[in-house]
């Protein structure tokens, strides 16, 4: 009885990434129609590198190395309001700017300064006031105040359900298979042979029903080469596949996807290298996210975030270390874009936090706070005290941040 139990709850976890673990999903009605759709660059991305204040008195001088062109020379920054711009690598991105589809923030950090990996990403996700402070994520604490019973709202993309989703509330998962794919005839052989089995073929019927709605909507075209399965690479599968879930009529509301590879201690380079290679993958993958989702764009807020800054000043090994406050990016139809928002606190020497780092001027945590306030409608004293517990006093960066 172990052994079978054990093998149950394994196939059961099969389902789960191998296609949408949501049995019930095509039943029920969407309690909401808002999308959200939250991007982890793990890490520590380079705030200073993604959206640079080239305008900055201070900018190429501190950060010599690093600093980029400014904007009309080759390969320099491209503008966005005179005083900041993107990293060329993120060029597929400024038309949303200028559609008022993007909203960068800058200065923004988490609750506690650390630098720690660990805690931070601990922080980020689970959104409490101090590391471990919760053992279940901000995100899955906000799917309990929407989430209906019959209808699994969240979404983790990838081989694992992210910290900032995991919790009480049921979410589904969906990742690019490893395996190749299992034969009709065996399925159905498989089917007919435990058939009988009140336990296994419940399972095993919800994870066939699952499959099949998921390749209704990916069309089997999501995921099928092999270098769509590991990698920078895999991060455009995961987008492409969530883009096109949350914008099904029947489909999830909430997904998160992450992408690993921005600790740049060493030869992080300036407008080509390791980082300009990551922010070109983000870039295109985003860049794509209006044609995949059509009508549901409109009411699409895209969070994109990472756990902690890096310093001003380049290292000896030619890359940054960790570091304070940095970027976050807003996107989509429902953000009000075409600005920067931010508290700037100047990255003079005398500005710097304990002398090398951006200052924090916002907290990430408000920034969610307003996000699902004005976008899910979410009570203002429920996101203080249950799903930000003690956050009631955090400023977050200048609004609006959702379209009205």
């Amino acid at each position: 009885m172990a052994t079978r139990r054990a093998f149950l709850k394994g196939a059961a976890g099969f389902g789960l990434w191998t296609g949408l673990a949501i049995p019930r999903i095509a039943l029920a009605a969407a309690p909401v129609e808002q999308r959200f759709l939250l991007v982890i660059l793990r890490g520590g991305m380079d705030g200073l590198a993604a959206l640079p204040p080239y305008a900055e008195p201070d900018y190429a001088r501190l950060r010599e190395g690093l600093a980029l062109a400014p904007p009309g020379r080759e390969h320099g920054v491209i503008d966005l309001d005179g005083r900041f711009g993107l990293h060329p690598a993120l060029a597929r991105l400024a038309p949303f700017y200028h559609r008022k589809e993007l909203l960068p923030i800058h200065a923004i950090a988490i609750g506690v300064r650390t630098r720690s990996h660990f805690d931070a990403q601990d922080l980020l996700e689970n959104g409490a006031a101090y590391p471990r402070g919760a053992r279940d994520g901000w995100l899955n604490r906000a799917l309990a105040q929407l989430q209906g019973e019959d209808r699994w709202l969240g979404l983790a993309l990838g081989h694992a359900i992210q910290p900032v989703l995991r919790g009480p509330v049921p979410v589904a998962s969906w990742g690019p298979a490893r395996l190749p794919a299992s034969s009709p005839d065996l399925l159905d052989t498989l089917a007919a042979l435990y058939g009988d089995d009140p336990l296994f073929a419940k399972v095993f019927a919800e994870g066939r029903r699952a499959e099949g709605m998921t390749s209704d909507i990916l069309g089997g075209s999501i995921g099928m080469g092999a270098d769509e399965r590991r990698g920078p690479r895999q991060f455009g599968t995961l987008i492409a596949a969530a883009g096109r879930l949350l914008a099904a009529q029947d489909g999830p509301r909430v997904g998160v996807v992450e992408i690993g590879g921005w600790d740049t201690h060493y030869k992080q380079g300036c407008e080509s290298g390791r980082l300009a290679s990551q922010l070109a993958h983000v870039s295109n993958a985003l860049a794509k996210l209006p044609e995949l989702m059509g009508p549901a764009w409109r009411q699409t807020v895209v969070a994109v975030v990472t756990e902690f800054g890096r310093t001003v000043r380049m290292n000896g090994t030619g890359g940054t270390d960790h570091g304070t406050a940095g970027a976050a990016f807003l996107l989509g139809g429902a953000v009000a874009g075409g600005r920067v928002a931010t508290r700037w606190p100047g990255i003079g020497p005398d500005n710097l936090y304990q002398g090398r780092d951006l200052l924090p001027t916002s907290d990430m945590r408000g920034m969610f706070k307003t996000v699902l306030q004005d976008h899910f409608g979410l009570n203002r004293a429920t996101l203080n005290d249950t799903v930000f517990p003690g956050s009631a006093a955090v400023l977050g960066p200048p609004g609006p941040l959702i379209r009205t």
